[in-house]
């Protein structure tokens, strides 16, 4: 177990959420704002995201973000009530790992650990929980993972190459990045100037058993496309609904 993860009980008071991309598959969307702007079921991403953070009692979020960013700014701007909001722009774009530790420059305590998200992630699961894991499990960095559900229906079919039905879009038994992590300090100087974290630091953190992971049972949806701001607020509207 690392010297931080196993020295704290206390809570993660402080978090990343990375805002920069031009997510040009998101267009028509983010013609006019950045991705963590763009609205699912009414309201932008990033609301979701800061309001999931403050339930599990985060005090101060940075921001990093590039294009766009006087969008985002004016809003965050108009926002009472949740955290305390950093908003740091980059000059140049600095790929996700370049984007991390440029943004975690920003965090009061250097010292302590935090939160980071990818800017187009919808997810809620209990971030207490994910915490006690990661301390648990004592690695460096924790990523939570999402099951997979292929875009592609599947075919059964039986052992005389009969076709017994179709399953649209299923989840499958393999997991992926859900683009939310748990990050000790130790981690920061780690990341890159410049460039993507899941080519160079997390492959080399998994080499040296430093990564953990956390499979996350709740909902999850990365926003990529036209395709998936719809779908994603389809099923938000439903859970709505339902609750």
């Amino acid at each position: 177990m690392t010297a931080s993860s196993s020295s704290s009980e206390s809570p993660v008071t402080q978090a990343l959420i990375l805002a920069g991309g031009q997510a040009t598959r998101l267009r028509p969307y983010t013609d006019t704002r950045p991705k963590a702007m763009v609205e699912v079921a009414g309201r932008p991403i990033i609301d979701y995201q800061l309001e999931w953070l403050t339930e599990h009692g985060v005090e101060q979020v940075v921001v990093s973000c590039g294009y766009k960013a006087e969008v985002l700014r004016e809003h965050l701007d108009a926002r009472s009530g949740g955290p305390e909001i950093t908003l740091l722009v980059e000059d140049e774009p600095l790929g996700r790992g370049g984007a991390l530790r440029y943004a975690s420059s920003g965090l009061r305590d250097q010292d302590a650990p935090y939160f980071a998200l990818n800017g187009d992630v919808l997810t809620w699961f209990p971030l207490d929980e994910f915490t006690a894991h990661h301390r648990d499990r004592g690695g460096a960095a924790t990523l939570a993972l999402a099951q997979f559900r292929t875009t592609w229906g599947i075919v059964d079919v039986d052992d005389q190459d009969r076709i017994e039905g179709f399953t649209q879009s299923p989840l499958l038994p393999v997991w992926i990045n859900a683009g939310v992590y748990l990050f000790e300090p130790e981690i920061t100087p780690l990341l890159p100037t410049k460039g993507d974290h899941e080519s160079s630091t997390f492959p080399d953190l998994a080499k040296e058993g430093r990564l953990t992971a956390y499979r996350i049972d709740g909902f999850w949806r990365g926003v990529d496309t036209a395709k998936d701001v719809k779908e994603a607020g389809a099923e938000i509207t439903a859970m709505r609904d339902a609750g």
